[in-house]
């Protein structure tokens, strides 16, 4: 079967595809999924152009159908169409000291070939009626954003809600919300994303390159109260702003560093607002389901921005880069 490899090296370059020996048949506990379709995350980027693993099999996000299941699997079936977890170790309850090691296409083999055979663990139903690309979508970013707001926040209807951003966890975060009744606010650079953001339910948006203090124009859009949520994607060159954004009590989800990690700011806000600065990392089987059940009962579809072929796994993340993109970004096969 064809997957794809890195090679050694750093950069894109060392993505290579590959012949593969087929899965074989699923032991005891298994499944053999045919897989379709992946959904890229920054994550899959760091491990593409940085991760020393050579021969490792990328991408955390896989979706396709069940070919074949072994013995005492009860919860699966022939012909379901599945998606994997980003965490297939974390069932429920609280984060356990885990790192990276179980995360697949980073500690283990990831999903960027044709058929693998796994745990059945590994795995939960797609939300019914979703493409393959849209269910790859759900295992890390809908679920990172579903969790940021329904889970640690709380978010319910007349709350708001400030997203960073337009790709794949803030378009999530911002369908999720509108659809729990909230009021959301988006930022980015580009005033044609915004005006899709709007399209999509947004109540307030924010070019950020025009408004570079845009945590005081949040602020002032709630009438001084500040929102009850961030979905903080950007980091060390966004936090101090989602700080003033923030009301008092409120949770900032601190879901990623697009502009870095270090981040040197006042503690003061922290304390005076009681602010919970909330470290998220995707979630538990139970809320991917919860997710999953969520999604199907409100009819939100991911945006697919763009879609590659297994083969142009590098073009797809080239792409990435270029930060056009309004969404997700997948590769279908």
């Amino acid at each position: 079967m064809i997957g794809i490899q890195l090679g050694d090296g750093t950069g894109l370059d060392r993505l290579r595809e590959v012949q593969l020996p087929g899965p074989g048949d699923p032991g005891p506990g298994e499944i053999r999924v045919r897989l379709h379709a992946t959904s890229l995350n920054f994550h899959d980027y760091h491990v593409a152009t940085a991760s020393k693993a050579t021969g490792r099999i990328p991408m955390a996000d896989g979706a396709g159908v069940v070919e074949a299941v072994g013995a005492g699997v009860s919860d699966l079936r022939v012909g379901d169409h599945v998606t994997s977890l980003f965490f297939p170790g974390w069932t429920e309850g609280t984060p356990p000291p885990i790192g990276l090691e179980t995360v697949p296409g980073d500690g283990i083999d990831g999903y960027a070939r044709e058929a693998v055979v796994a745990p059945a663990t590994h795995f939960t139903l797609a939300p019914p009626g979703y493409t393959h690309a849209e269910a790859a979508a759900v295992t890390t970013a809908g679920v990172t954003a579903w969790r940021a707001l329904v889970v640690d926040a709380g978010i319910k209807s007349d709350d708001t809600v400030l997203v960073l951003g337009t790709g794949g966890v803030s378009i999530f975060a911002l369908q999720i919300a509108t659809a729990l009744g909230a009021r959301v606010v988006v930022t980015s650079s580009s005033d044609a994303k915004l005006e899709r953001a709007r399209a999509l339910g947004a109540a307030h948006t924010i070019n950020y390159r025009r408004e570079p203090g845009w945590g005081q124009a949040v602020l002032d859009w709630t009438g001084g109260q500040g929102v009850h949520c961030v979905v903080e994607t950007g980091g060390t060159g966004t936090l101090a702003e989602s700080m003033t954004a923030v009301r008092s009590g409120g949770t900032i989800s601190v879901i990623g560093m697009y502009t870095g990690s270090s981040v040197p700011f006042d503690l003061l806000p922290i304390l005076f607002k009681q602010v919970r600065l909330q470290g998220l990392l995707v979630g538990t089987r139970q809320h991917q389901e919860a997710c999953i059940r969520d999604l199907a009962a409100h009819s939100i579809r991911p945006v697919i921005d763009k879609s590659f072929p297994l083969g142009g796994l590098a073009d797809a993340f080239r792409y990435q880069e270029s930060g056009e993109h309004f969404g997700k970004i997948c590769a279908e096969w």
